[in-house]
């Protein structure tokens, strides 16, 4: 199934996004939590790769093993970082070849110690290129993209962001899939702004439960998405109770996607960080369309 297929009358799409595990040990946990995750009936699922492309290998085997262990549509994530356009496709060829269907395509961070991106020679350095590619030679793939409903942190202005989203939406992107946040008035904005400028495909929200304060502090800190104080100070009060900020975590995700829900979105894509519980625990609590 491709990715934009997901989503319209009568269909909800429920999406999962996982990481690579460094370890043998870490992707089998992986694939035993899956199963509670699969009991909920993904549309599909997503896995990203390590920092420049690190772990691509073991990305594309673990999509394939969850295509072919549960039956799951699955997409891989595809960055510019650190790679020719020659190398981009023969990535595409071997996913293609792998069961996968779609293709999460994205610029991607600078690489450490880089503060702006710069590609390799013979690279793109725009995820519309990316896009671009997939379309015009590997036209079986479904295409998501992402969106910064809080603006992308190397942005010069919202109305630059957009523009540049709508350039990845004309180039072939199927779907937008958002950056996490955790107002919901920046996603209604967003989505607004989105439509004002014509960009029709679904704009879906990415979701991620907390789970840890501290883990939820450098990774805000890195995509530039913000705490609502309030939720901050729920935290703070039970900073050396992991169970507490768990507690904590999922009843503000929970009423978080209820209201998303309850405002007509197309689907929901969860950062599950592969800490299956919270988002079990999440998808548990919340009335989903039929």
């Amino acid at each position: 199934m491709r990715i934009g297929e997901a989503y319209g009358p009568g269909r909800f799409g429920l999406s999962f996004e996982l990481f690579p595990p460094k370890t043998d040990e870490g992707v089998a946990q992986l694939f035993v939590d899956l199963r509670d995750l699969v009991a909920f009936a993904p549309s599909f699922v997503t896995c990203t790769y390590g920092a420049g492309g690190s772990t691509r290998d073991r990305t594309l085997d673990i999509v394939q093993r969850v295509h072919r262990e549960f039956g799951c549509t699955v997409a891989s994530h595809l960055t510019c970082v650190g790679s020719t356009v020659d190398q981009l496709r023969c990535y595409l060829r071997e996913a293609a070849g792998r069961d996968v269907e779609n293709i999460v395509a994205l610029r991607g961070d600078p690489p450490r110690g880089q503060t702006d991106f710069r590609p390799v020679p013979g690279g793109f350095r725009y995820a519309n290129e990316l896009v671009a590619l997939i379309r015009a030679e590997f036209p079986q793939f479904g295409v998501a993209v992402a969106g910064y409903p809080e603006t992308h942190q190397e942005a010069p202005s919202p109305e630059v962001d957009l523009a540049n989203l709508k350039r990845k939406v004309e180039a072939g992107g199927d779907v937008v899939i958002t950056q996490l946040f955790f107002d919901n008035a920046d996603f209604f904005r967003f989505r607004q702004r989105c439509q004002a400028i014509g960009i029709r495909v679904p704009i879906v929200p990415g979701i991620l439960p907390v789970t840890n304060l501290a883990q939820i502090r450098r990774i805000t800190s890195l995509c530039g998405a913000k705490l609502p104080a309030s939720f901050t100070r729920a935290l703070e009060s039970h900073e050396s109770d992991p169970a507490g900020q768990f507690e904590v975590g999922v009843d503000f995700a929970a009423r978080q996607v209820q209201e998303l829900l309850d405002a007509g979105i197309p689907g929901v894509h969860f950062y599950v960080l592969n800490k299956s519980p919270a988002t079990v625990r999440v998808l548990s609590a919340v009335r989903r369309p039929a």
